[in-house]
């Protein structure tokens, strides 16, 4: 291993743990029957999204805060962040009474602007990406004389992060594998120093959003591009940190992407089989199992559910979309004659074979449509898509002509 890396050792994670362990909550790590039935593997998830700020973020903040000395105190923090790590330094600098500064990019979840304002911190709005609002951050840190909390590219940060990995071994010691998410690697860095002293033959596999694979393009000296909106804006990161770069080359065994629409049905599936909220960061290990079923099936995996802090609005939108890619909500176009009591015919099909409508739309003027007749756009929630097939033939079989609209048409 590098030996800038070899300084962190898991001796060093252990005192760092035994530290601020009354400051932390040691979250449950959980079996998950239905996460297993439909991934193949067998599943083990570790709730993070109960911790203090809803996110693992506040174990590296506390790692780092209390080893500062008091003039640093006095002076005050700065930290840059996408929301998570924001929170983390926000809320234990204030328990701690250390002045906060954050500088978030311009497109921060309204939400953790908030919450990290809530927790007493200034918030700095500078930046389209990460890699702005850092050099934002390092340039105010030196006008104003602050301590600089980097969210992974920091020894005592990387330390607090790993605490997880003992947790997780402590609770499921048989565990084959775990699923860590990876931005800028300080996360899976510390886990796989902890995890790898409990039991070296465990895999690491760590996961990134197909449109940021930053780390990758580290380990295997490529050029991806790093760039595009993602749902998992928590781990969007151009640039990975020097210090965890050679940990991961050394203990982890893969890192692999994931793409959006996976990301998205693991956020889904959290709310729905877990009853947990994750973010887009935060359910990334689970998008990892859905896009790679094959390196994990028949394994003893455990996940990390990394964050909880989803945007209502997005976290709504994502659950809407996954029912309609399920095909349990659809509109169904239909041609009818332009008479009264086409209508009530149609909803009582769908009365009848119990489909929720939703949304019913009533148009007479397409031009492609004969001036005797018109079109029903109506919205129905089914069962599942064997449901919605039954429904669909019993409106055709009534004589009518019937398209479904294309969920990704404008």
């Amino acid at each position: 291993m590098d030996t800038v890396a070899t300084t962190l050792t898991a001796d060093h994670l252990k005192r760092t743990r035994a530290r601020i362990a009354a400051e932390l909550v040691q979250t449950p790590t959980l079996p998950c029957e239905g996460l297993s039935r439909l991934t193949g593997a067998n599943v083990y998830v570790k709730f993070e999204n109960l911790q203090h700020t809803g996110a693992f973020k506040a174990r590296g903040a506390i790692a780092k805060l209390t080893t500062l000395t008091e003039a640093q105190r006095k002076a005050g923090v700065i930290a840059m962040s996408a929301g998570n790590h924001a929170q983390g330094v926000a809320f234990h600098a204030g328990r701690m009474n250390i002045p906060a500064t954050i500088v978030m990019p311009k497109g921060t979840p309204f939400m953790k602007i908030r919450k990290t304002r809530d927790y007493g911190a200034e918030v700095v709005l500078e930046g389209d990406v990460l890699a702005e609002s850092a050099a934002a951050a390092e340039r105010i840190a030196k006008e104003r004389g602050l301590t600089f909390v980097h969210p992974y590219n920091d020894l005592e940060v990387i330390a607090g992060q790993g605490s997880i990995g003992f947790e997780m071994l402590e609770a499921v010691p048989d565990l084959d594998m775990m699923v860590i998410p990876v931005g800028g690697g300080g996360l899976i860095a510390g886990i796989a120093i902890a995890a790898k002293s409990m039991k070296p033959s465990i895999d690491i596999i760590g996961v990134e959003p197909e449109l940021y694979p930053s780390m990758t393009n580290a380990l295997q000296g490529r050029k991806k591009p790093c760039s595009g909106s993602t749902i998992a804006e928590g781990i969007a990161v151009r640039d990975v940190g020097a210090l965890t770069v050679p940990i991961v080359k050394d203990l982890v065994r893969a890192v692999v992407t994931a793409t959006e629409t996976n990301i998205e049905r693991a956020m889904a599936m959290f709310v729905t089989m877990t009853k947990s909220v994750a973010e887009g960061a935060g359910a990334s290990a689970l998008a990892a199992l859905l896009e790679h079923p094959d390196l994990f099936a028949g394994r003893k995996v455990g996940l990390l559910l990394s964050g909880g802090n989803a945007d209502a609005r997005m976290l709504s939108s994502v659950l809407m979309r996954d029912l309609v890619r399920g095909g349990q909500v659809l509109t169904l176009l239909i041609e009818m004659p332009d008479k009264p009591g086409q209508l009530h015919l149609v909803s009582g099909i769908c009365a009848e074979y119990g489909a929720n409508v939703l949304e019913v739309s009533h148009g007479r003027f397409a031009m492609d449509l004969s001036a005797s007749s018109a079109r029903l756009a109506i919205t129905i929630e089914t069962r599942d898509q064997e449901h919605a097939q039954q429904v669909m033939d019993a409106i055709r079989a009534a004589g009518f002509i019937l398209n479904v609209r294309d969920p990704n048409a404008p």
